[in-house]
């Protein structure tokens, strides 16, 4: 999965509010609110191909505006930082069903058989955060489409299975809505971020490791996430 093919199409639009607009749409059609992933891309996409001359740009999504910003070190782009917004963490917010409550956190669920502890957060799109023992166990292809489709969430939801492995750096797989196991997700590091601080488990920066590579994540004073890491262009084609 790092040449030709993707886990979904981005679409890069006109926007009447931002720099630029986009659409995410998954491998199996649905349309995504957001991805943290897909927002560092567009950003360095926007800015190679000429489309901007500005390194901080505004992108509109269907979570709102996002703000991405290129990092250079000695002329040469090294990372991109994005600021990912406030986590959402009301139940009705996520969404939920059940009585609203601020926030959803080790809440017991039980699907396939096993009986998990989940923490959920909305970064925009919806994600359940279930901290384990040992991934190593977890059948992620097994429980993640159980959990996506659950009843108790009524647009489904990306699953995030999380080993802490010291209160700096977190170990974490997970199965997106829509898409189902993928190498990385942007909004899941922030959401698994967030989770790890309001079950005492982190300090509120760490490293998540994906299947993909690393993610720097933040949840700062001012209560935005941000979160920073690479975006490299793996092929270039045309679509006839």
């Amino acid at each position: 999965h790092f040449g030709i093919g993707a886990d979904g199409l981005v679409l890069i639009l006109p926007s009447e509010n931002a720099d630029f607009k986009m659409r995410i749409f998954n491998s199996d059609g649905s349309e995504a609110e957001m991805c943290g992933n897909v927002t560092r891309c567009v950003a360095r996409y926007v800015y190679e191909y000429g489309l901007t001359d500005q390194t901080a740009v505004t992108i509109e999504t269907g979570a709102g505006l996002i703000k991405p910003e290129l990092i250079f070190n000695g002329g040469k782009l090294e990372t991109v930082k994005v600021n990912m917004g406030e986590p959402r963490l009301r139940r009705r917010e996520i969404p939920m069903l059940g009585d609203d409550t601020d926030r959803v956190v080790n809440e017991p669920l039980a699907v396939a058989g096993q009986q998990f502890n989940i923490t959920c957060v909305s970064m925009g799109n919806p994600h359940c955060i279930i901290f384990v023992d040992d991934l190593a166990k977890i059948s992620l292809a097994d429980v993640g489409p159980v959990i996506e489709k659950h009843p108790l969430f009524p647009r489904k939801i990306n699953t995030e299975f999380v080993q802490v492995l010291d209160r700096g750096t977190l170990r974490l797989r997970v199965w997106e809505r829509g898409a189902g196991i993928t190498m990385a997700c942007g909004t899941g590091a922030c959401a698994t971020l967030a989770a790890a601080v309001l079950n005492g488990k982190t300090e509120r920066k760490a490293t998540i490791q994906l299947d993909g590579g690393s993610l720097l994540v933040e949840w700062a004073a001012d209560n935005q996430l941000y979160m920073s890491g690479p975006a490299i262009e793996v092929f270039r084609g045309e679509y006839l």
